[in-house]
């Protein structure tokens, strides 16, 4: 299949000699996306497939034009990127770090410097809550506010002030929200974690009980933002908007970008020098960003994406090894009942699919754009797969 081989011997010792082994990589090699079907698009990433044209045209054209110049002077992509994207979202102003990581970095530094500047130093009010099965980043600061267990472990000490509370346990959360709380992160659906939307009387009782106490409230939609669910943001399907949001992934299209949304009350706590990132706001990343937005914005778009993912969900429906299906749109987790979720991985792609896992669920993240065709010949796979393992 194009675009797909078995990687030679030359790419195996080059990467095993001079990257450090701190992946668990398939023996394949993708030189191009030509013939790919690929229902994982980078971990969520390249949410207009492989090499769209119109995003094509506008990266080369910036790279043409100015790859680079630093936050001490001005650049149109990026002034013009942030007013789409807070006009969509209806935030007040953005932050431009690399990474979903950066981004909640710039979360937890701009919640906790809110309560410093509101109510001083001494009040200590510095804790963030977040969830047990969530998962924030790779840092030391977004690890910590990471709650699985089983990656809190090498790189002690881990940053203190990170409370982990059970998702949709209403008095466990009640109890932990006290008076040394700033802010409260949280996932709308878990997506590391196993593709688990939280429920709406949790979400209901989090975000009143933090509006009563002046909790700031952060929204990681780093994988769930861009149109992944159906919606541009995962927070319109509950009817909030936090404080504060989250976005990377497929925001750029495929190139290394996250930003931190702040609304209002949030806009101006990081002020000069407080923050920074040298590469923040680079004028070809965020000309790539406003095509993406162009298209994902668009609600006949996003509506496709919601109608993808129950075309998903009925083709799967009557397959005797799917025992159940989560998620919303375009991230969807399926659990089975009697296979690993990672060997379905392995076999799919020998025929060519590319497929992900989250916990024991195979996880499903396909381009926001792939076409009807592009799925069924990829469920194809995927359901010959399932029904094989069966027999």
């Amino acid at each position: 299949m194009k675009g797909m081989v078995i990687i030679t011997m030359n790419t195996t010792e080059k990467t095993n000699k001079y990257i450090m082994s701190s992946y668990k990589r398939f023996p394949f090699e993708i030189e191009s996306g030509n013939g790919i079907i690929d229902f994982g698009s980078g971990i969520g990433v390249n949410s207009l497939g492989y090499c769209d044209s119109e995003w094509c045209e506008a990266v080369c054209k910036q790279v043409n034009t100015l790859q680079h110049t630093s936050n001490l002077y001005y650049n149109k992509p990026s002034a013009d990127f942030a007013e789409k994207l807070c006009n969509i979202t209806g935030y007040t102003n953005v932050f431009f770090g690399n990474s979903g990581a950066e981004a909640n970095e710039c979360a937890i530094k701009l919640a906790r410097k809110y309560s410093y500047d509101k109510y001083g130093k001494d009040a200590e009010r510095n804790k963030i809550i977040t969830l047990v099965n969530s998962f924030h980043g790779r840092t030391l600061a977004t690890l910590s506010a990471t709650g699985q267990e089983d990656l809190h472990d090498y790189f002690f000490p881990f940053v203190k002030g990170f409370v982990h509370v059970h998702a949709n346990d209403a008095v466990d959360f009640a109890e932990k929200l006290s008076g040394d709380v700033c802010a409260v992160m949280l996932e709308y659906v878990q997506g590391e974690g196993g593709v688990i939307p939280l429920e709406q009387s949790f979400l209901n009782m989090v975000y009143m009980l933090c509006a009563e106490k002046d909790v700031l409230v952060i929204a990681d939609e780093v994988q769930t933002g861009a149109g992944r669910t159906g919606k541009f943001l995962a927070g319109e399907y509950f009817g909030y908007r936090a404080d504060i949001t989250t976005m990377a992934k497929g925001l750029f299209g495929g190139l290394p970008a996250g930003v931190c949304l702040a609304n209002e009350k949030c806009a101006g706590v990081l002020t000069g020098g407080t923050h920074g990132s040298t590469f923040g706001g680079n004028p070809v990343v965020t000309a790539g960003g406003s095509v993406v937005l162009d298209k994902a914005a668009n609600p006949e778009f996003l509506s496709e994406v919601a109608k993808k993912g129950d075309y998903i969900r009925e083709r799967l429906a009557n397959v005797g090894e799917v025992a159940s299906i989560s998620g919303m749109g375009l991230m969807l987790g399926i659990s089975l009942k009697t296979n690993k979720a990672a060997d379905v991985a392995v076999a799919a792609l020998e025929k060519g699919l590319l497929i992900l896992t989250a916990k024991e669920k195979v996880r499903l993240l396909p381009p926001l754009s792939i076409d009807y065709e592009s799925l069924d010949k990829g469920l194809d796979i995927l359901i010959e797969i399932l029904e094989d393992k069966t027999q």
